[in-house]
C-alpha cells in the first residue's frame, strides 16, 4: 500500500475556511441574478415607452409581431391566445417582465420570480423564437437556460429573502 500527499485538494482550514475557491462559489449566482433582473426590468420599461409595440396592427406592434410568428410557432394556440387581445397581453408581459426583474434583483421571492423569468422565456421561445434556425440564434432559450439555476437556489446573498430569513432565525433563537 502507497502512501502519498494528494495534490488535487485545497486545505481551506488554514485561512479560517474563507478562500477565494469558497467565496466564489458561494456568490456564484450573483452576476447571473444581477443581469437577468437588470434585462428583465429594462425589457418591461422599453415596452412600456414604445409607443408602437402596444398597438394591436402597425409597423412594430405586438399584435403585427404576433401574426407573423404565428404559423411558425412551437404552440399556435398561445399565438392565437395572445391576438385576442394584443394590448393587454403586451401589458401582462411587460407588467410582468419588471416584477420578475426587481424581484430577482432585490432578491425578494427569488425562486417564484425566477420561475416568473423562466415561464415568460418559455413562452417566448415556444412562440416568437422557436423558428430560428440553427435553434441557438433564439436568444429566448438561452434565457430560459439561465433561469433555471435561479428557480432551484433562489438569492441566498444579498436579497430581502436572506435578511427576512436571518430576521425569522435570530427571533426563533431568541424565544429559546
Amino acid at each position: 500500500m502507497t502512501h502519498g500527499i494528494r495534490t488535487d485538494t485545497h486545505t481551506s482550514y488554514l485561512n479560517g475556511g474563507n478562500d477565494w475557491r469558497e467565496l466564489a462559489s458561494r456568490f456564484a449566482l450573483l452576476p447571473l441574478r444581477i443581469f437577468l433582473g437588470v434585462t428583465f426590468i429594462y425589457a418591461g420599461l422599453d415596452k412600456l415607452t414604445d409607443s408602437a409595440f402596444m398597438k394591436s396592427a402597425g409597423a412594430g406592434s405586438l399584435g403585427d409581431t404576433m401574426r407573423a410568428t404565428r404559423d411558425s410557432a412551437a404552440i399556435p394556440a398561445l399565438v392565437d391566445l395572445a391576438l385576442k387581445n394584443p394590448v393587454g397581453f403586451g401589458y401582462a408581459i411587460a407588467f410582468g417582465e419588471l416584477a420578475v426583474g426587481i424581484g430577482t434583483l432585490i432578491g425578494l421571492f427569488g425562486r417564484l420570480a425566477a420561475l416568473g423569468g423562466a415561464l415568460i422565456s418559455l413562452s417566448l421561445w415556444l412562440t416568437v423564437s422557436w423558428s430560428s434556425t440553427p435553434y441557438y440564434y433564439g436568444n429566448d432559450l438561452a434565457y430560459l437556460m439561465a433561469w433555471l439555476p435561479l428557480v432551484l437556489a433562489g438569492a441566498p446573498y444579498f436579497s430581502v429573502d436572506a435578511a427576512l430569513r436571518a430576521r425569522r432565525r435570530q427571533r426563533s433563537s431568541g424565544y429559546r
